[in-house]
C-alpha cells in the first residue's frame, strides 16, 4: 500500500516510475515511427490522412507495435550500466563501467548477426526478440566492429578514433539510461559521450549524446524540461567543438516559443538523421506540446527519421511524467514491453540503494 508518510519510499516509487517511463516511452516513440521512417512527410499524410499516423499502425510485415534498434540498443545499454553498478556495490569502483557497456554493446551486435540466442545466453542476449534487425545504423555497426573501448575519462572536443566523421543519431538514440542511473548530470553527459565514441567519432554526434543524457539525468531529479536543456546547455559551453549541438538545442527552444506547432516546423530543425538534428526534434516536441500523446505523434510525423526522435522523444517524456503518464493502450502492443519493464524495475533497484 502506498504510504505518504514516507517520504523516502515516494521519492523512490517517483524515480522508479520515471526510469519506466522513460524506456517504455523510448519504445512507445519507436514503435510508432517506425512504420513511417523513410517516408515523406506528404506521403504519411497520403496513406493515414491529414493529421498523419494518429496511432500505432502495421509495419511492412502488417505488425503493430514493433520496436527497432534504437530500443534495442538503449537496453543493452542498461544491461552494461547495471552491471558496472553491481560491480561498484562489491568492489567500490565504478572504473569498469566503459569496458561493460561496450560488452553489452558487444551482446547487441551479435544479435544483428545471429538467428537467435546462442547456446548458453544469458541476460537481454537469451531474448529472441531482441534478434530482429530492423535497419540498425551503419555507424554502429561499423563501430562495433573494432576492437575498441573508450577510456573513462578521455577528452572529449576532438574526433574520436573510431568513425571520426560520422555524427549520426546512433549514439544519442541509445543514451537515456546514463541519464537514469541517478549520478550527477555532468557525469552522464561524460559518461553518454565517451561511450558514444565507441561507435560516433564526430564531436557533434558524442557531444549529442551527452547533452541527451543530462537532459535526461536533470528530468529524473524533478527538474522541467525546459530547465534541463538549459543546464545541459552550460554543460555543453564547457566543451571545445560543442556549437552545433548548442545550436541546434537553441534553435528547439526558440522554436518552442513561436506558438502552436506544427508538422512543418519540425522539419525546420532537419530530418532526425544526425545527433543534434533528432535530439532538437525531440526537445521540440516534448517542450511544446503538453499532451503525451500529441507530442509523441508530433515527433514522428515528418520526413526523417521518425522512431529514432520518436524514440528520444518518448525517453524525455517518460522520465517526466513516468509510466503512468503514458498512453496505455499504445503501451499494451509494445513488444516486449513485459521484458522492457523488468530492465527498468533491474535498473532502478539497483541505482536506488546508492
Amino acid at each position: 500500500m502506498y504510504d505518504r508518510l514516507n517520504p523516502s519510499w515516494e521519492a523512490t516509487a517517483i524515480y522508479r516510475a520515471r526510469v519506466r517511463g522513460s524506456l517504455l516511452g523510448g519504445a512507445v516513440g519507436d514503435a510508432l515511427g517506425y512504420p513511417v521512417e523513410f517516408v515523406s512527410l506528404d506521403r504519411i499524410r497520403a496513406l493515414h490522412g491529414e493529421q498523419g499516423v494518429t496511432g500505432l499502425v502495421p509495419d511492412g510485415a502488417a505488425v503493430v507495435g514493433r520496436i527497432t534498434d534504437d530500443t534495442q540498443m538503449t537496453l543493452f545499454t542498461v544491461e552494461g550500466l547495471r552491471q558496472a553498478r553491481v560491480r561498484e556495490r562489491h568492489r567500490g569502483t565504478d572504473d569498469d563501467w566503459s569496458r561493460l557497456v561496450r560488452d553489452a554493446y558487444g551482446r547487441w551486435f551479435d544479435t544483428q548477426r545471429l538467428s537467435g540466442p546462442p547456446a548458453g545466453a544469458e541476460g537481454l542476449a537469451a531474448q529472441p526478440w531482441l534478434y530482429a534487425r530492423r535497419a540498425p545504423g551503419n555507424a554502429c555497426l561499423s563501430g562495433l566492429a573494432q576492437d575498441f573501448v573508450p577510456e573513462p575519462e578521455a577528452a572529449l572536443g576532438r574526433p574520436g578514433r573510431v568513425n571520426s566523421e560520422s555524427k549520426g543519431c546512433g549514439a544519442v538514440m541509445r543514451s537515456a539510461p546514463f541519464g537514469l542511473t541517478r549520478v550527477p548530470a555532468d557525469i552522464a553527459f561524460g559518461r553518454a559521450a565517451r561511450s558514444a565514441q565507441t561507435t560516433h567519432g564526430h564531436p557533434t554526434g558524442y557531444y549529442s549524446a551527452g547533452a541527451f543524457a543530462a537532459i535526461v539525468a536533470h528530468l529524473v531529479e524533478g527538474e522541467s524540461l525546459e530547465g534541463a536543456v538549459l543546464r545541459a546547455l552550460r554543460l555543453l559551453a564547457r566543451h571545445p567543438g560543442h556549437e552545433e549541438t548548442t545550436s541546434a538545442l537553441r534553435g528547439a527552444l526558440d522554436l518552442a516559443a513561436e506558438g502552436a506547432p506544427t508538422a512543418e516546423k519540425v522539419q525546420t530543425l532537419g530530418a532526425g538523421w544526425v545527433g543534434e538534428q533528432a535530439l532538437a526534434i525531440a526537445v521540440y516536441c516534448a517542450l511544446v506540446e503538453p499532451d503525451v500523446r500529441r507530442a509523441l505523434l508530433l515527433s514522428v510525423n515528418h520526413s526523417g527519421d521518425s522512431d529514432s526522435t520518436g524514440a528520444l522523444c518518448g525517453n524525455l517524456l517518460g522520465a517526466r511524467h513516468g509510466d503512468h503518464g503514458l498512453p496505455q493502450d499504445w503501451l499494451e502492443q509494445i513488444e516486449g514491453r513485459a521484458e522492457i519493464t523488468v530492465v527498468a524495475d533491474d535498473l532502478a533497484a539497483e541505482c536506488a540503494q546508492s
